[in-house]
């Protein structure tokens, strides 16, 4: 038994992942048929069953908040049979020229402390599943450099780090963590808030995590 997850349902060997439960659940209404509640302990929600369309288990779990929480959470995935994932997250833009809703498709995460105040090494997403995430969405979405923060990045304040076009708390970790436990995981993130201090709503976050929610399971599906 794993050390957090409480396993109610089949976890699959391909799997999206999400911070905020609430969006495991609403991916999970929109990318599967018929799914079932697989976790519920620690309010971390997760759901599998067919995926919408296709013949293969998926998985939605969430990870909750931050790189810590969404490490051990993959440890236990994997320790259950997960063996490829895509973090669909959020960010926070750094760079001016990201709008507030642009998918981004991550090509290296950067983990930095603010506490040391200082950046680790470098992470990178599975190159395949990356390769397949940029064929399908496309025009849709844009490649970028991710800074991983241990504390939150509020879009319009001053970058901490320059080692990124945009900010999030989970993506390095999730990447390093992938690469230690040989499975493969790559990562799309939708810029929530710009760097003039524009946010998303909500309809406009739901709409945009669909998008990046069903390619990623038309990728994992294939």
């Amino acid at each position: 038994m794993p050390a957090r997850l409480r396993p109610t349902a089949p976890i699959a060997a391909d799997a999206v992942l999400v911070g905020d439960p609430g969006r495991a659940l609403m991916l999970a209404q929109e990318l599967l048929e018929a799914p079932k509640m697989c976790n519920h302990a620690r309010g971390l929600w997760g759901y599998s069953g067919q995926a919408v369309g296709g013949e293969r288990l998926l998985t939605v779990q969430s990870t909750g908040i931050g790189g810590p929480s969404a490490a051990l959470v993959l440890g236990d995935l994997v320790e259950l049979g997960l063996r490829r994932a895509v973090r669909v997250g959020t960010c926070a833009a750094i760079s001016p020229g990201l709008r507030c809703g642009r998918l981004l498709i991550v090509t290296e995460a950067h983990a930095w402390s603010g506490s040391l105040d200082r950046a680790a090494a470098v992470a990178v997403p599975d190159p395949e599943l990356s390769a397949q995430l940029n064929r399908r969405l496309g025009s849709a979405a844009v490649e970028a450099t991710v800074a991983s923060l241990d504390t939150l990045h509020v879009g319009g304040s001053p970058a901490p780090v320059q080692a990124g076009e945009a900010a999030d708390m989970q993506t390095a970790t999730l990447l390093r963590r992938g690469s230690e436990l040989r499975i493969a995981l790559a990562a799309v993130l939708i810029v929530t808030e710009s760097a003039s201090a524009e946010r998303l709503g909500d309809d406009g976050l739901e709409l945009a995590a669909k998008a990046a929610g069903n390619v990623a399971a038309a990728v994992l599906s294939a």
